[in-house]
């Protein structure tokens, strides 16, 4: 999965995701942490049934873009992120926090692009107020490569 370059945030007052929860598409997982490589890129999560939250950038409902990531599906069969794409402009998606919290964000848009034209900027910079962003792996799977062409984008804000 590429995952683009994430950027660093001084900490604020919030709490780890803990559990995502998305009822459109039938999901409740738990959220681990993800770090960055050597490059600054996010490294995808180990584990295909769970989702990871980049730990370097913003707690989900804080400001600025958070960003989960999860595998769409793996060598058995469909993974944490398989339906992702199914999600379409008004979906809830409620993140729960460490401190039992739940943090609610309404999905705007899904965008498809291909890995190596991943717009940085709009995907991991966006907005004024608490976004989030939901990335997995889509299109055309490369079997030279073992690796899916394009990333599949969420795009969702806080709720009111």
């Amino acid at each position: 999965m590429r995952v683009g370059t994430a950027v660093a945030v001084s900490a604020a007052e919030a709490a780890d995701p803990v559990r995502l929860r998305i009822p459109a598409i039938k999901l409740s997982t738990r959220v681990g942490p993800l770090r960055l490589d050597a490059s600054g890129r996010l490294v995808a999560p180990e584990r295909f049934d769970q989702v990871g939250w980049n730990k370097a950038g913003p707690e989900p409902g804080e400001r600025g873009v958070a960003v989960i990531a999860g595998h769409v599906d793996s060598t058995t069969g469909p993974a944490v992120f398989y339906r992702l794409r199914r999600l379409g402009d008004g979906d809830r998606v409620h993140v729960d926090r460490a401190d039992g919290s739940t943090v609610t964000f309404v999905v705007g848009r899904v965008t498809r692009y291909p890995k190596s034209r991943v717009p940085d900027k709009e995907v991991y910079h966006g907005g004024r107020g608490a976004e989030l962003r939901l990335i997995t792996c889509g299109g055309t799977f490369d079997r030279a490569r073992r690796s899916y062409r394009d990333n599949v984008v969420v795009f969702a804000r806080r709720s009111a």
